[in-house]
């Protein structure tokens, strides 16, 4: 089997390699080969067998895409996107590399498709910035899409994009609305979620912690350990059984910031809790406060998807995989 992963160089992209290349075979089948594609290049992984591929690269450049589905991978990972945060700051970029790239991206393989019937699994990562308020105070499946950001709206044009070409036979898709990914390892990226993650990962190391929102915003999270196994279980089941809804909300943790921060004291304590300073952030607090809080996740959870099972418990994750399982 061939995979490829666009947007490798990411910490998800990262972290799923090192799974594949850990697993050996996804769905049963041995990975044979790997392309690894990102704006910079990604590293090699260590330990693999097969054919590694890597190299820079910008999917919304006219023959970029083209390139990578030459090697007619089994399965393609569409992890790219511009954040957040960045994507409202700089209109023209957000569309471009969100809509453009992943238009460019099914059309190479439309294209390909044409020429000898390549049809391969595109797993594609959405945001739950798709939705927009007001909300129900649990959000079901079949809510309406109205997104409140450009972001947003870059990624429910490309579930679109994604269920037409499913439905015309060119490419067989899912789409997976990633719950925000917290607690995410490395240096602040500019999402407007990255906060989540900070609150939790700068006090864990020792270090001070900017709260943007107050402690009442509520949201909904899992770990990056659960985002890779999202990826996996999206590569591997039976997609007749989406129909013609080819997008799917991910299980995860509601939590308020207040609540994320007493599991942070009860895992790490009073000291760690006292390194986050408020300092609240007004185009953050208007970005957050259209973000869904919790969902039934129903369709996924019976699709064989799960989660983490609390806060406390993704805190551990955190530790476990990036701390060597203690805190400094």
């Amino acid at each position: 089997m061939h995979i490829a992963i666009i947007g490798a160089a990411g910490m998800v992209g990262r972290k799923l390699t090192a799974r594949l290349v850990e697993d050996g075979v996804l769905d049963r089948a041995e990975i044979s080969a790997l392309s690894l594609i990102d704006v910079i290049e990604p590293e090699k992984p260590a330990g693999f067998e097969g054919t590694v591929n890597a190299w820079a690269s910008d999917i919304s450049t006219p023959g970029e895409a083209a390139r990578i589905v030459a090697g007619r991978p089994d399965v393609i990972f569409h992890l790219a996107a511009i954040v957040s945060g960045e994507a409202e700051l700089d209109f023209e970029k957000g569309y471009r590399i969100n809509l453009d790239g992943t238009r460019e991206l099914f059309e190479a393989i439309r294209l390909a498709n044409a020429e000898d019937g390549y049809k391969p699994r595109v797993v594609f990562t959405s945001s739950l910035a798709v939705f927009g308020s007001p909300f129900p105070k649990v959000i079901p499946d079949d809510f309406h899409q109205t997104p409140l950001t450009s972001y947003g709206a870059q990624k429910a044009m490309s579930e679109l994009l994604l269920s037409d070409y499913s439905r015309r036979g060119f490419l067989d898709g899912i789409g997976i609305r990633l719950p925000t990914i917290c607690i995410r390892p490395g240096k602040p990226n500019k999402a407007a979620s990255g906060f989540f993650s900070g609150i939790l990962r700068e006090p864990l190391a020792g270090q001070e912690a900017v709260l943007p929102v107050p402690d009442t915003v509520r949201h909904w999270h899992a770990s990056p350990r659960s985002a890779v196994g999202f990826l996996l279980q999206a590569a591997r089941i039976d997609l007749a059984q989406l129909g013609a809804a080819r997008s799917l909300t991910m299980p995860g943790v509601s939590a308020t910031v207040g609540e994320q921060i007493e599991a942070l004291r009860r895992v790490a304590g009073d000291k760690a809790v006292k390194l986050i300073r408020r300092e609240p952030d007004e185009l953050i607090m208007r970005i957050v406060s259209g973000w869904p809080e919790a969902f039934e996740a129903k369709r996924s959870r019976a699709l064989g998807f799960s989660a983490d099972s609390s806060f406390d418990e993704i805190i551990r994750i955190h530790i476990d995989d990036e701390l060597g399982g203690r805190i400094p």
